[in-house]
């Protein structure tokens, strides 16, 4: 490394460690991507409907270019070409769901598909092959349609749904799958779901967020006991629950007790259960809730309320946090009739949401490049919650689809700089790190338009061709050298 791309570095970095930019022995390095995002398939075989082919199907004027997951990347037949990409890449691992519907047509386990259980099947054991780690997300927001009609995340009988399906992949794929994750971005499929309307299964409903939130953190719980109950014992694996952290800076120093609340609110509820020492919902969001329940004249809170016995259900159910972060903002106290945002939806307090004007905007309408962010969240956990591991499941940046994307490989190295500061200057056990994603996808509502892939794919050719762009480039050689300080004659 030349003495001016040392100096380089120290200036952008500040920090003592100058010219140091390698990860851990032993950091691992992976790529993502969910089933309904890329399978297709959706009719194949016995698979029966989730609430996302139910709704696209039924209304494509939800998706903003029309479009649907009915073949998507069709990785239901190309899932050889997606691990070979997974080892051009130099994986340590691949995260990838399971769908719901496809292994569980019925949604009980009264009924098992056996071509959806050889897919999964398949799917790992290739992985395997090529030496590369399965990290299996349970749940990726793609709940059988059957389920919906019960209620879906407002029925409280879903938790026990839920442990079922749980325990009947750990039965089928425990062997060889040592890390898993339960539900995906539970803020998401509560508060942007019951709060917007805008995402599957779309039942905007005020109360619906709070009561959603009580049922995923019991489900959560209960598929993480399975596990530690039946199969750690044997498989020795890990089991945690993927949070989306929307980092949320004060706007001033008079905006910091606001930011709390905010913070507390947005992931601090789908957190504190599981991670802190005292369980139960965070004291200072709880009082909240007491006092404008009683304002808006309800008889109780609308926070649903644990009983002790669940407080000390959740409590603990982890063996590492799994952060999914993107973006930030900043937060300060609003005004009456001013709208909340999408991802926090926070409709029962006077909190506003806005970006700074400096801040890069990605291809979609939610999407500010903000890299410090990385690093306050995870202070902000480590303060929070000790020195637990922090697994990062999921990062990456969203354009247009250029083939050289030097946006993404910029947002890359800067969410990682930041990554490494928080390992090396802030001493927080970073243990892993995700891009979001391998390969475009169906980006839910943005459909088609939005990408995220480290691979291009051409959804005009029924071969849905892939093609690395420049970004995969760069994060193979960041895993090839377990470093930012990648030799000149290796970058593009």
């Amino acid at each position: 490394m030349s003495i001016k791309r040392v100096l380089v570095f120290c200036l952008v970095l500040g920090v003592c460690w100058c010219g140091n930019l390698d990860f851990p022995p032993g950091f691992k390095f992976g790529a993502a991507t969910s089933a309904y995002q890329i399978e297709g398939a959706w009719n194949a075989s016995d698979k029966h409907l989730s609430v996302w082919d139910f709704d696209t199907q039924s209304d494509p004027k939800m998706v903003r270019d029309g479009n649907n997951g009915d073949t998507a990347c069709d990785s239901y037949n190309l899932y050889k070409r997606d691990v070979e990409m997974a080892k051009e890449l130099g994986l340590h691992f691949y995260r990838f769901s399971i769908s719901w519907p496809r292994l569980m047509p019925a949604s009980f386990p009264i009924r098992i598909s056996e071509d959806g259980k050889r897919y999964y099947n398949d799917l790992i054991d290739e992985l395997l092959k090529n030496n590369i780690e399965p990290i299996v997300t349970l749940y990726h927001w793609d709940l059988p349609q059957r389920l919906q009609n019960l209620g879906g995340w407002a029925n409280p009988l879903i938790a026990d749904w839920f442990a079922d399906y749980a325990r009947v992949a750990y039965s089928f794929y425990g062997d060889r799958v040592k890390t898993w994750i339960t539900i995906n971005e539970p803020i998401v499929i509560c508060d942007v779901v019951y709060n917007t309307g805008l995402l599957a299964p779309r039942v905007q409903h005020e109360d619906g967020a709070l009561i959603c939130n009580k049922n995923v953190l019991l489900a959560h719980a209960k598929a993480w006991r399975v596990y530690d109950e039946e199969f750690k014992p044997k498989y020795h694996g890990k089991v945690s629950m993927a949070n989306q952290m929307v980092w949320l800076e004060a706007a001033s120093k008079e905006d910091e007790d606001i930011a709390i609340l905010a913070r507390e609110h947005s992931y601090g509820r789908y957190t504190h259960p599981v991670f802190s020492r005292e369980g139960g919902w965070p004291a200072k969001l709880e009082r909240a809730y007491a006092d404008i329940s009683k304002k808006q004249g309800y008889l109780r809170s609308k926070l649903p309320a644990f009983t002790k016995k669940e407080i000390e259900y959740i409590r603990g159910t982890y063996d590492f946090l799994a952060l999914n972060h993107y973006t930030s903002r900043k937060v300060r106290k609003g005004s009456p009739g001013e709208s909340a945002t999408l991802f926090t939806g926070i409709y029962d307090f006077d909190i506003k949401f806005e970006v700074d004007e400096s801040w890069k905007n990605g291809s979609t309408s939610w999407f500010y490049v903000y890299p410090e962010g990385i690093r306050k969240q995870i202070n902000w956990l480590k303060q929070q919650y000790g020195d637990v591991e922090i697994f990062i499941t999921e990062n990456g940046y969203c354009d247009d689809g250029d083939m050289v994307d030097d946006n993404r490989v910029e947002y890359y190295k800067d969410y990682l700089k930041q990554v490494l500061l928080a390992i090396k200057e802030d001493k927080a056990k970073v243990i892993g790190y995700t891009a979001w994603s391998m390969m475009d996808n169906f980006e839910w509502i943005d459909g088609y338009q939005t990408k995220f892939g480290l691979y291009k794919v051409d959804f005009d050719d029924p071969e849905r061709t892939r093609t690395p762009r420049k970004s995969a480039k760069f994060y193979a050689d960041v895993i090839k050298h377990n470093s930012l300080d990648i030799p000149e004659s290796q970058e593009l």
